[in-house]
């Protein structure tokens, strides 16, 4: 009889810490291509910017703005300004450029949601939003291709 009034009352304050906490979602969006990964978080709706930040920021070097160190840099920057403006979450969106381009995400983007993992937000889904045609527009080059 003991153990069983123990164990609901253990019950009880774990739900009221539970309820006392508030959660404040946010959306992350990742673009990443060969050239440059960019880290742009949002609240839900998307109207509002928490932290935006880009490879290209992180370094000086044109050659590695694309590359995982500066992206994983860019997305630790951005979760400590969302979690200092009371993001407890982020739902990732993850972009390539798409199109008649390339359309699986650049080097950056798994060291960009892992650095996001690790900041200590709360990830809710990850999702492949590269726009993906149906009817593709002309590339660019011409007839005979780009020339060398």
């Amino acid at each position: 009889m003991r153990r069983d009034a123990e164990t609901m009352e253990r019950r009880q304050s774990v739900k009221r810490t539970r309820i006392g906490k508030k959660e404040r979602w946010g959306v992350a969006n990742i673009f990443s291509t060969s050239n440059n990964t960019m880290v742009h978080i949002t609240d839900l709706t998307g109207a509002e910017t928490i932290a935006r930040y880009s490879g290209g920021m992180m370094t000086d070097k044109d050659r590695e703005q694309g590359r995982p160190f500066p992206a994983m840099q860019a997305a630790k920057k951005a979760a400590e300004e969302a979690l200092s403006n009371g993001l407890t979450g982020v739902h990732i969106l993850v972009r390539a450029r798409g199109g008649h381009h390339d359309k699986s995400p650049g080097p950056g983007a798994q060291a960009a949601i892992r650095a996001l993992a690790r900041s200590g937000l709360r990830i809710g889904m990850i999702e492949d939003v590269t726009p993906i045609p149906h009817d593709v527009t002309r590339r660019k080059g011409g007839r005979r291709g780009r020339r060398v």
